[in-house]
């Protein structure tokens, strides 16, 4: 989602003459875009800002003029004031519902000569006030990310995201579909849809009743040349009928869902409030598997919450190796200020913790591995997105979003083509293609 709020941030700044720069140390204006998830999110902030003082003082010592610093997303939300505190060189911080503002924080740090803080969650969305041409970084790209949903009410007891990303809001219909639109004609040809629960999406139809992630799904499947839709990040809760229909009825749906689970523990799983039993996760996973039978799973783990102990750790593991992941995202527990967790007893030494993230993980490379090498002697569609590292070679993505290259004509960049899957490596796949043509 902050890689569709940055280029978001690059568009409302086009008009006052800004461009994207690959270079630091040629910018006139630098943001940072932040995420609070991880661990240490704010030091690793204050060190990067360190540096980019250091860039400021050096090209105004050159003649260039006073370089603009930025900072925003989720740690400017929570920490804002104690950004200007420690690094009072910064000249605007703003939150992650607000960067549609950004404009007119600029003209105003440049008038007060003096710092801009803007944290609030405005009444208006900033959708509503994004523009509507094509988005010049879409442009020449196959694959896009677009924002439908924002924030959480799920306030699981690790999570600082109610916090700094606000209650769950959707984009109308109308104004996704404008977007969708704006992507395709572009040349994208799969967009991922994105929301903190984007499962919870309720976005206004424009008939006076609520969408579903599901008919909206079905709409964007209508738009030509929209080959493919995926999204991310779910909730088990927010999981319903519609959307595994969905799997089973709309072929522009890629077979592969990110579902996080956190833990097999149903104590644990209470404890971080996650609203749902290790058993009901199963059936959800049961039910996507007889719609969508080919469906592979990725998922988020945390070990070592607050009073996890060696059985609970043992029934994710057992939970892992009952469902199979294709790939995982598996973190230790760490506190977040704020959160309920936090100050629960029971903290697990990082020891352990060390111990049980190395065997989940160990498990989880070993289902991907399994996975990957089960495409080998298969033929899969591949959205090719470019050339690959190698001369006369093209590189793509599977419907699994595994990295396929094969060798191949650069005319075939932006078609899907079959490819036959004849090697496995660590991370991708190498093929062979079936054919010199598009999928129909």
């Amino acid at each position: 989602m902050n890689v569709y709020d940055s280029a978001r941030m690059t568009d409302v700044l086009r008009p006052l003459g800004y461009a994207p720069t690959d270079a630091v140390e040629e910018a006139d204006m630098v943001i940072l875009n932040t995420c609070h998830i991880r661990e240490r999110a704010a030091e690793k902030v204050f060190s990067e800002l360190g540096r980019l003082r250091k860039i400021g003082e050096e090209r105004k010592a050159a003649g260039f003029g006073k370089t603009v610093i930025a900072v925003a997303g989720c740690v400017a939300q929570a920490e804002g004031e104690e950004i200007l505190a420690r690094a009072p060189y910064v000249d605007i911080v703003l939150g992650p519902q607000t960067y549609h503002r950004l404009p007119e924080m600029v003209a105003r740090a440049a008038r007060a000569g003096q710092a801009v803080i803007d944290t609030d969650f405005p009444v208006e969305t900033k959708f509503d006030f994004l523009p509507d041409t094509a988005a010049p970084q879409t442009a020449g790209n196959l694959t896009a990310f677009l924002t439908v949903q924002e924030g959480c009410d799920k306030f699981c007891s690790f999570c600082v995201v109610p916090y700094t990303r606000g209650a769950e809001t959707s984009r109308p219909v109308a104004s996704v579909m404008a977007e969708a639109r704006r992507m395709v004609d572009s040349g994208v040809r799969e967009i991922t849809l994105l929301g903190q629960n984007v499962n919870a999406y309720h976005g206004d139809d424009g008939r006076g009743t609520a969408a579903t992630l599901a008919s909206l799904a079905a709409e964007l499947a209508q738009i030509p040349g929209l080959d493919r839709i995926r999204y991310t990040t779910s909730h088990p809760r927010d999981v319903d009928t519609s959307l595994i229909d969905a799997h089973r009825d709309n072929a522009a749906l890629m077979p592969f869902l990110h579902l996080p689970v956190q833990s097999g523990s149903d104590k644990i799983l209470k404890a971080m409030n996650r609203g749902h039993t290790a058993g009901e996760y199963r059936e959800i996973v049961r039910r996507l598997r007889e719609a969508r039978p080919d469906l592979a799973l990725s998922s988020d783990f945390i070990v070592g919450h607050p009073g996890e102990t060696d059985a609970d750790f043992e029934a994710t593991m057992q939970l892992v190796r009952d469902i199979g992941f294709a790939q995982a995202f598996s973190f230790k527990y760490s506190p977040r200020p704020g959160t309920p967790a936090a100050g629960q007893p029971f903290q697990i030494d990082e020891a352990v913790k060390d111990a049980r993230l190395q065997a989940l993980q160990a498990l989880l490379r070993e289902q991907q591995d399994a996975f990957n090498a089960d495409m080998v002697g298969r033929t899969l569609p591949v959205l090719f997105t470019g050339v690959g590292r190698k001369p006369g070679q093209l590189a793509g993505r599977s419907p699994y979003l595994q990295p396929v290259h094969v060798e191949g004509p650069e005319s075939l960049i932006g078609q899907t083509v079959p490819a036959l899957i004849t090697q496995r490596f660590t991370n991708s796949l190498g093929g062979a293609l079936t054919r010199e043509r598009a999928c129909a």
